[in-house]
């Protein structure tokens, strides 16, 4: 099978639920995020995002992670189990940066999406659909 086959059939297995598409986020990340670029309709492939806790003194947030999203625009191992803690979190993703890289003039410098964990058992699941002029995001499953 050639690398652009395999590549296609881990990211077809990623959406379908396959635990050979989702690498080790659905084993050891408590929580995981995927960026899809809308106009090329592909996975959002080395995208700078940073993940932050808000912490109780002087509501300072402390960032957690870098990371870039990798060829299935997911960033695995976002939160190594353990290290969830109740509270409010937020990733922010420089969609400035990976929109110059392809050329491209962009209305949003970086989305940031706020978010709460009241739960410490449960999985957190944040996609971020985008394109130059607008993003989407939900609670994933």
């Amino acid at each position: 099978m050639s690398s652009r086959a395999a590549l296609r059939l881990r990211t077809l297995q990623g959406h379908l639920g396959s635990p050979e598409g989702r690498g080790m986020e659905s084993v050891s990340s408590p929580l995981t995020t995927h960026v899809l670029d809308t106009v090329s309709g592909l996975p959002a492939q080395g995208l700078c995002l940073r993940l932050s806790r808000l912490e109780d003194h002087g509501q300072q947030w402390t960032e957690l992670r870098k990371s870039y999203t990798n060829p299935d625009g997911r960033c695995p191992g976002l939160l190594p189990p353990g290290q969830v803690k109740t509270g409010t979190y937020k990733l922010s993703f420089d969609t400035e940066g990976y929109w110059k890289e392809r050329g491209q003039e962009s209305f949003y410098p970086y989305v940031e999406v706020v978010f709460t964990i009241t739960n410490e058992t449960h999985k957190f699941h944040v996609p971020l659909l985008l394109s130059p002029w607008s993003y989407t995001t939900y609670r994933g499953s």
